[in-house]
């Protein structure tokens, strides 16, 4: 409840009594832009309001007679006090008015959705309409949501079954949503609510790396995957299309979204490098639009049919679509571009039986994978964070231990004998 604002000119009737009759009413600020009036007449008096509605303008409205002669009713006659709480709630409708609907998760998650689709961004709609929109955290306001609330509301998303990645997943994108908002809307929230949303959404302390671990794969696991997807590519009639998309994000280590936006003109053979576009994630303008990465002979031998007759905006990858003719007939009708990640599901599942790999493997293996293979080769952080389109600290947080055993090994190959010197071979010289 607003703190009531005292006035000893106003307060009572004896003290607006002596008060000079006149057309200018006598006003008390209570609140920004809003100022309680009293218009004193010869037969007694009237309460107004005076609200300011921008560029330099107010708008002033008579709400009721003041308690000079009859008692207050909290209708027609108000005392001060009551007239101070009139005005109040006149100024918060209006402004509730022209500032649009209530502020409700809901609302705002619809906003930030509608934003990414515009932007055709990642689609997060599914999840966050699932684990939030479904619950009733949704209706709940933005002015009333503490940071318990939301721990809560994180807390329990571990008690349906998901995995922590997942788990993590949603509370990122959701967290990503009530920040847009405090943006779009921070003249209508608390002052306190980014620190609700910080505290109540903090990321939770690092689990054991295994998982991660489980992600890296040896080269020679990684070719037999990739020899795997070209046979699962040619008994489902891909018209290799499955293999190449699989060899491109084992040659460049990149994110889906990022592999599925490459176009012709990205590949550029004579350098042996492919032009990699920079992934959405993270906030502002990036610095760059591509990032460039090397790759071997054979990947762009693979490559190059697919560049012949082609131009250069023209999608690289594409796929074939399929259309059901009968119950258990299917015929390809078109090929595009790929679209999102969950269309390599089942091919996915096909390739990793296939090449024997555990069931816990997933396609971003090839990411990590890469990343783990330049820090083993002696590659500096930071490069290989640029090539992967990441930040150096993401990759000192989450690949330290690979971080270390690179260090260890460069630094091993300083070490050198102290206490006994190598014996040098002797030189035979032929006698004169």
């Amino acid at each position: 409840m607003a703190k009531r604002v005292r006035d000893s000119q106003l307060e009572s009737r004896a003290s607006r009594e002596k008060l000079e009759a006149r057309g200018k009413p006598y006003y008390r600020s209570i609140a920004q832009g809003l100022h309680l009036g009293y218009r004193k007449n010869k037969t007694g008096g009237n309460w107004v309001v005076r609200q300011y509605v921008g560029h330099e303008e107010y708008k002033v409205e008579t709400i009721a007679h003041a308690d000079d002669k009859l008692d207050a009713d909290g209708e027609r006659v108000l005392n001060f006090w009551q007239a101070q709480e009139w005005a109040r709630g006149m100024h918060r409708r209006v402004s509730e008015t022209s500032a649009g609907p209530a502020l409700t998760v809901r609302l705002v998650l619809d906003e930030y959705l509608a934003a990414r689709e515009a932007a055709n961004l990642r689609d997060d709609g599914y999840r966050l309409k699932q684990h939030v929109l479904s619950l009733p955290i949704a209706d709940r306001l933005l002015e009333k949501l503490d940071g318990s609330e939301l721990s809560q509301w994180r807390a329990n998303l571990g008690t349906k079954g998901l995995k922590p990645a997942t788990v993590v997943r949603i509370a990122t994108d959701f967290k990503a949503a009530l920040n847009a908002a405090i943006v779009r809307h921070s003249k209508r929230l608390p002052g306190n609510f980014p620190l609700e949303v910080k505290n109540g959404l903090r990321a939770l302390r690092a689990a054991a790396p295994a998982a991660r671990s489980l992600q890296v794969l040896p080269d020679a696991d990684i070719r037999a995957v990739l020899a795997a997807s070209a046979d699962v590519d040619a008994e489902g009639d891909w018209g290799g299309d499955l293999h190449m998309l699989f060899v491109m994000l084992a040659a460049t280590g990149a994110r889906f979204s990022q592999v599925a936006r490459l176009t012709v003109a990205d590949v550029q053979v004579e350098q042996g490098r492919i032009m990699v576009p920079v992934s959405f994630k993270g906030q502002g303008e990036k610095a760059t639009t591509h990032t460039a990465r090397r790759v071997g002979a054979d990947v762009l031998a693979l490559i190059k049919p697919a560049l012949a007759g082609r131009k250069g905006h023209e999608p690289l990858l594409r796929r074939p679509r399929w259309r059901q003719t009968g119950p258990a007939t299917w015929i390809k009708d078109s090929r595009g571009p790929w679209i999102n990640a969950s269309e390599l599901s089942r091919p996915w599942r096909a390739v990793r039986i296939k090449a024997e790999l555990s069931a816990d493997v997933v396609p971003y293996a090839f990411r990590h994978s890469s990343i783990v293979r330049g820090l083993r080769e002696g590659l500096p952080v930071r490069l290989v964070a640029a090539q992967h389109d990441t930040s150096s600290a993401m990759i000192e947080k989450h690949y330290a231990a690979y971080i270390v055993d690179a260090m260890d090994e460069l630094a091993g190959r300083a070490v050198v004998p102290l206490l006994s010197a190598p014996v040098a071979p002797l030189t035979q010289v032929d006698a004169a």
